[in-house]
């Protein structure tokens, strides 16, 4: 017999069927504009809002005055390839595509794949315009990764992130088209555009820069998605072997005259021209009246690096913080990474949140404040209670990373403070650090808490799978989730 469907269960149904897809419900009106800029190589203690005192950030610590400050907020690893394929894709270390720097080695091994569902493409799904500018790291022109095939619209700047090392290419990419310009580039190795230049005329983040403002202004009108990658303050690691300096910038600025290295006179003009560029971002965004439609946010894609030379040294500037280690490591140092996002109107002004989360989160956060739809089964908390102050904010109760060098290595944090690390092999000892305790992951306690080394210990296995490239060697096989 047909069900007879009264108004009221009528109205139920329709009620039921709004609310469970509220996000494509959201009108383009409410949705806000999305801008991330990421820094790369940038050490948690290298900016003054988190506490540096010799590199001047006025734009970013104005950022966090008129947002919020995140004071435990993890990247996707400690270098950059896999660290940008888990903020892509909203998968952690032991699920996502990209899970090292493979390099020439085997491009196809740092590549997204055409299955792979990116952020931007569940932006783009749902209405929005989207950008990329500066580094991708994640595909090659001719490959599946070419990021027009992971939901970009547009996207201006380097796709291979060994060329990424040059500040002063040979050329650019613009959607699959090769940018000539007038550096004169002396190669070295392989890949194409890598090397240093004997005549520097333009510098790539300054054409970013300006690409990115241009993307503004161009989609003003619609919501837009624009992820800007910048290559600042990583190394020229070629011209660093070749001619041992490999911090480049086009003028030392403000730290001409300081009695410090080449190399740190370099290394903090680098950053200080990246918070300018940032200022000019904002005040544009001011100017198009665009400021209360706009969530910006800033972070790293790990810490801070020792590529720049061999005078160049990041203890000079803590850049780290109170944190242990540097990038390639899976001490803090090499993962915790500033983050600060502003909205105005939305986020409270000078807020400092002790959430932990990490890249994955922003596929969630996004796709929540967009209308997108997200993939199922990701490792994404959406960070919207926090942001906005409103509704009980979820927790992970573990974050995972793995590191492919040397060896494989594996790191966990437990219940926002339990920092697990096992070094190069499955079999290793794991290590034990209580965050609460000691920033700086002093004294190992695993001896005194063997029940969490044990849950460590079965994350190792279960909170990951291998993929085609890569494979944790001895580990119990795991089925795709």
């Amino acid at each position: 017999m047909r069900a007879i469907q009264t108004p009221f269960l009528a109205l139920l149904a329709i009620t039921a069927a709004a609310a469970a897809q509220p996000a494509k419900a959201a009108s383009s009106a409410a949705k806000p504009n999305i801008i991330l800029v990421l820094a790369d190589d940038l050490g948690y203690g290298e900016v003054g809002c988190y506490g540096q005192k010799l590199i001047q950030t006025p734009n970013l610590d104005r950022l966090a005055a008129e947002g919020m400050r995140f004071t435990q907020f993890y990247a996707g690893n400690t270098v950059c390839a896999p660290s940008r394929s888990v903020l892509m894709t909203g998968l952690h270390m032991g699920h996502t595509r990209v899970r090292g720097n493979a390099g020439n080695r085997n491009m196809e091994a740092q590549s997204l794949r055409t299955g792979d569902v990116t952020v931007a493409r569940v932006l783009q799904q749902a209405g929005y315009a989207t950008g990329l500018v500066g580094k991708w790291g994640l595909g090659e022109v001719r490959s599946e990764g070419n990021p027009r095939r992971h939901g970009f619209d547009y996207y201006f700047g380097f796709l291979n992130q060994t060329h990424a090392h040059n500040h002063f290419p040979a050329f650019l990419w613009r959607n699959d088209e090769k940018v000539p310009l007038p550096n004169v580039v002396t190669p070295v190795g392989d890949t194409e555009g890598a090397g240093y230049a004997t005549e520097r005329v333009v510098y790539a983040d300054d054409l970013c820069a300006e690409e990115s403002r241009k993307f503004v202004e161009q989609h003003k009108d619609r919501p837009f998605f624009l992820f800007v990658s910048l290559v600042t303050p990583h190394a020229n690691n070629e011209r660093s072997r070749v001619l041992g300096e490999g911090n480049e910038v086009p003028d030392q600025g403000r730290y001409a005259n300081e009695s410090w290295t080449d190399s740190a006179r370099n290394h903090a003009a680098m950053i200080s021209r990246l918070d300018r560029d940032l200022g000019a971002l904002l005040d544009l965004l001011k100017r198009l009246q665009l400021d209360e439609r706009t969530l910006v946010m800033f972070s790293s894609d790990n810490g801070p690096h020792r590529e720049g030379g061999p005078r160049y040294d990041p203890a000079f500037f803590t850049a780290s913080g109170p944190l242990r280690g540097i990038k390639r490591d899976l001490t803090d140092g090499g993962i915790r990474v500033p983050f600060i996002a502003r909205w105005p109107g939305k986020i409270k002004p000078g807020t400092v949140s002790g959430h932990v989360g990490y890249f994955g989160d922003l596929m969630a956060t996004w796709a929540e404040l967009g209308g997108g739809q997200p993939p199922p089964k990701l490792d994404s908390i959406s960070l919207v209670p926090t942001l906005l102050g409103r509704g009980t904010q979820r927790k992970h109760d573990y974050l995972y990373w793995e590191f492919y060098e040397q060896g494989v290595s594996q790191a966990l944090l437990l219940d926002g403070h339990w920092k697990a690390i096992r070094l190069k092999k499955v079999d290793a000892a794991i290590a034990l650090y209580d965050l609460n305790s000691n920033l700086a992951e002093n004294p190992n306690v695993a001896a005194q808490h063997p029940e969490i080394v044990a849950r460590a210990a079965a994350l190792m296995k279960t909170a990951r799978y291998d993929n085609e490239y890569w494979k944790l060697a001895g580990a119990p096989a795991a089925a795709p989730r």
